[in-house]
């Protein structure tokens, strides 16, 4: 027993053993995470449409609006609407009808909102009237069937639609569209207002996140992530930062997220953002996002054909600040706390091996028996972490956890795990609010089983066939106590498109930021 019980120390002393560092990582080569996008259009709001530009009209059905502050002779409007009759152009939601040379316009494009529409409905109106124009470079005046107070909505989804990431190309690269985007209504300082006050810090978040998860690797690692993020927030009321470095995690003996990045120069960190706004309660939500910076696999090597898509497999992270990051901006009055579990997973000589075994910062111990398995790992010493230092409420996890999801939901939905009801509810509601769906996959006592380590507390992978993303989320469960509402999302389906829609431009997604947003406010 004694030769068993050294034994076992021995291994999991390895989770704190030094990582050998290189003296310096060579430079990248290539422009900071800082260095911009092609430019996105300047978002107006103003009472009369400026002259020379491309038109908007967004219709709620096939009957022309009034359009204050848009020049409309009688001819125009009877070409417009003859171009409607012949088109039979109805205006249902994601309609289009483009038309040229009416008058002084270069181009009125007719965009279908569907009749009484919703926010978010309003949302795609705009955002697909950025993918329509984001070749074009002109001024663009949007006016229709709105209220002021939609305006917003529609200059929000705008905002989304319009983002691109092409930074680092040189060679052909299409002429950006510089010209602002203007929103015409009786009543500009009201829809301004709405705009900057609630969607423009929104739309800000999700593009931090796009803009984190669309970096190569050689740019975003845990260190320059945790330095991107300090940006977001300098200056931002209500918001503290905590940064755990390879040092501190050591010393509170977070074995796993420690042991995932020791096959990396480049450290692991954890990162916590806390907001409070005016009036917020005590207990903050935890929102809890894996920061994998970039997944070879480990030991475990991923197959060469898609690896360089694994930059992306930090977006649970990325998605998580941005969240936070709109929910400061917008000073709502809720109490949040986002984690970033930062870690990059390579294999070298110090790297973990398939059947170590580690240990979280609470003393649970791991059977690590796929290095490729590697995000829940990280997730757990979060978990312990956030739990035993902020006391949280309800914990929620958000990760690119695993293929399985993939198979059962493809990319329309990410799929939710929760253990209490009233939280699994809330973020359903959230996500068909937000349009980021979720669907609820089984949590099912029996997985316990299948976890299960002849060596240690639990396994970090089942052997054979099974549902591999429940089992999954009952790892990350198992690092939660039984008496704190927690729910994971498995997003490895929606955190990156490979062609564009109204509100999501081709690549990463930036998957959550709206879901989260909406879910602090349900409260």
């Amino acid at each position: 027993m004694r030769m068993k019980s050294l034994l076992l120390s021995a291994c999991l002393s390895l989770a704190f053993a030094p990582v050998a560092m290189a003296q310096t990582i060579a430079g990248s080569g290539v422009a900071p995470a800082t260095a911009g996008n092609s430019a996105e259009r300047a978002i107006g709001f103003a009472a009369n449409a400026p002259a020379g530009a491309a038109l908007v009209i967004v219709m709620t059905d096939a009957a022309l609006p009034p359009l204050d502050g848009v020049t409309l002779s009688a001819g125009e409007r009877q070409a417009i609407a003859a171009a409607i009759a012949t088109a039979s152009f109805d205006g249902k939601a994601g309609a289009t009808l483009s038309l040229r040379g009416i008058g002084a316009h270069p181009r009125i494009l007719l965009i279908g909102a569907g009749a009484a529409p919703s926010s978010l409905a309003l949302a795609e109106a705009g955002g697909k009237a950025a993918q329509e124009l984001r070749n074009e470079a002109q001024p663009v005046s949007i006016a229709g069937a709105y209220g002021d107070a939609s305006a917003a909505d529609v200059a929000y989804g705008f905002a989304l639609g319009q983002y691109r990431f092409d930074r680092y190309q040189t060679v052909g690269k299409k002429t950006p569209a510089t010209a602002a985007v203007t929103f015409v209504g009786a009543n500009p300082s009201g829809a301004r207002a709405a705009f900057v006050n609630r969607w423009e810090p929104l739309a800000d978040g999700v593009r931090l996140s796009r803009d984190l998860a669309n970096e190569p690797a050689n740019v975003i690692y845990p260190e320059s992530f945790v330095t991107e993020v300090r940006k977001a927030v300098t200056g931002v009321a209500g918001v503290s930062i905590e940064v755990l470095d390879e040092a501190a995690m050591r010393k509170l003996g977070m074995g796993t997220i420690v042991g995932v990045g020791q096959g990396s120069p480049r450290g692991s960190r954890l990162l916590l953002v806390r907001y409070r706004g005016a009036g917020a309660p005590d207990a903050p939500t935890a929102f809890v996002g894996k920061g994998i910076t970039f997944d070879s696999g480990g030991l475990s090597l991923k197959p060469g054909a898609g690896m360089g898509n694994m930059k992306g497999d930090m977006s649970g992270a990325a998605s998580v600040m941005g969240a936070v990051v709109s929910l400061a901006r917008s000073r709502a009055p809720v109490h949040v706390v986002g984690v970033a579990a930062l870690a990059e997973n390579m294999p070298d000589g110090n790297a973990q091996r398939p059947g170590d075994v580690t240990r979280t910062m609470s003393g649970k111990t791991i059977e690590m028996v796929n290095a490729d398995a590697e995000g829940r790992l990280v997730l757990a010493d979060a978990n312990e972490y956030v739990a035993k230092a902020y006391r949280p409420k309800a914990i929620v996890n958000i990760a690119t956890l695993t293929g399985a999801v993939v198979g059962a939901l493809d990319n329309s939905y990410a799929g939710l795990f929760a253990r209490d009801e009233a939280l699994a509810a809330r973020l359903t509601a959230a996500g068909a609010a937000s349009g980021e769906e979720l669907w609820r996959l089984p949590l099912h006592k029996d997985y316990a089983e299948r976890m299960k380590s002849d060596i240690a507390d639990i396994r970090n992978s089942a052997t054979g066939q099974g549902p591999g993303a429940s089992l999954g989320a009952h790892f990350i469960g198992f690092f939660v106590d039984e008496a704190t509402p927690w729910a994971h999302l498995d997003i490895a389906g929606v955190n990156r498109s490979e062609k564009a829609t109204s509100l999501v431009p081709k690549g990463m997604t930036g998957f959550g930021v709206r879901l989260l947003d909406q879910f602090a406010r349900s409260e």
